[in-house]
Protein backbone atom coordinates (compact mmCIF):
# COMPACT_ATOMS: atom_id res chain seq x y z
CA UNK A 1 0.00 0.00 0.00
CA UNK A 2 1.29 3.84 1.34
CA UNK A 3 4.29 3.86 2.92
CA UNK A 4 5.87 7.09 2.07
CA UNK A 5 6.30 8.86 5.09
CA UNK A 6 5.54 12.57 3.69
CA UNK A 7 3.08 11.72 1.07
CA UNK A 8 0.79 13.83 0.70
CA UNK A 9 -2.89 13.13 -1.22
CA UNK A 10 -5.09 16.17 -2.59
CA UNK A 11 -8.62 15.17 -3.02
CA UNK A 12 -12.07 17.95 -3.81
CA UNK A 13 -9.07 20.40 -3.38
CA UNK A 14 -7.68 19.47 0.37
CA UNK A 15 -4.67 18.07 1.44
CA UNK A 16 -3.92 15.20 3.34
CA UNK A 17 -1.13 13.69 5.11
CA UNK A 18 -1.08 9.54 4.31
CA UNK A 19 0.46 9.02 7.24
CA UNK A 20 -2.07 10.77 9.23
CA UNK A 21 -5.11 8.73 7.74
CA UNK A 22 -6.75 5.39 9.42
CA UNK A 23 -6.03 2.54 7.58
CA UNK A 24 -9.67 2.32 6.46
CA UNK A 25 -9.25 6.18 5.20
CA UNK A 26 -5.70 4.49 3.07
CA UNK A 27 -8.54 1.62 1.64
CA UNK A 28 -10.39 4.55 0.53
CA UNK A 29 -7.36 6.23 -1.22
CA UNK A 30 -5.98 2.39 -2.88
CA UNK A 31 -9.84 2.05 -4.51
CA UNK A 32 -9.51 5.93 -5.83
CA UNK A 33 -6.25 5.12 -7.42
CA UNK A 34 -7.24 1.81 -8.74
CA UNK A 35 -10.76 3.30 -10.25
CA UNK A 36 -8.53 6.53 -11.61
CA UNK A 37 -6.61 3.89 -13.55
CA UNK A 38 -9.52 2.04 -14.77
CA UNK A 39 -10.96 5.00 -16.04
CA UNK A 40 -7.71 5.87 -17.93
CA UNK A 41 -7.37 2.58 -19.04
CA UNK A 42 -11.18 3.01 -20.57
CA UNK A 43 -10.06 6.52 -21.80
CA UNK A 44 -7.49 4.90 -23.86
CA UNK A 45 -9.25 1.81 -24.72
CA UNK A 46 -12.13 4.42 -25.90
CA UNK A 47 -9.46 6.66 -28.23
CA UNK A 48 -8.03 3.36 -29.92
CA UNK A 49 -11.46 2.67 -30.99
CA UNK A 50 -12.83 6.45 -32.04
CA UNK A 51 -9.04 6.26 -34.36
CA UNK A 52 -10.24 2.73 -35.76
CA UNK A 53 -13.59 3.50 -35.96
CA UNK A 54 -12.17 6.66 -38.18
CA UNK A 55 -10.30 4.70 -40.13
CA UNK A 56 -13.49 2.36 -41.12
CA UNK A 57 -15.19 4.80 -42.08
CA UNK A 58 -12.13 6.23 -44.39
CA UNK A 59 -12.25 3.00 -45.89
CA UNK A 60 -15.46 2.64 -46.65
CA UNK A 61 -15.85 6.08 -48.12
CA UNK A 62 -12.94 5.30 -50.55
CA UNK A 63 -14.86 1.76 -51.38
CA UNK A 64 -17.65 3.75 -52.27
CA UNK A 65 -16.00 5.79 -54.60
CA UNK A 66 -14.72 3.27 -56.39
CA UNK A 67 -17.66 1.51 -56.56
Amino acid sequence: MIDTKDAKITIDDKQYMIADLSEAARAHIANIQFVDAQIQQLNNEWAVCDTARMAYTAAFSREMQNA
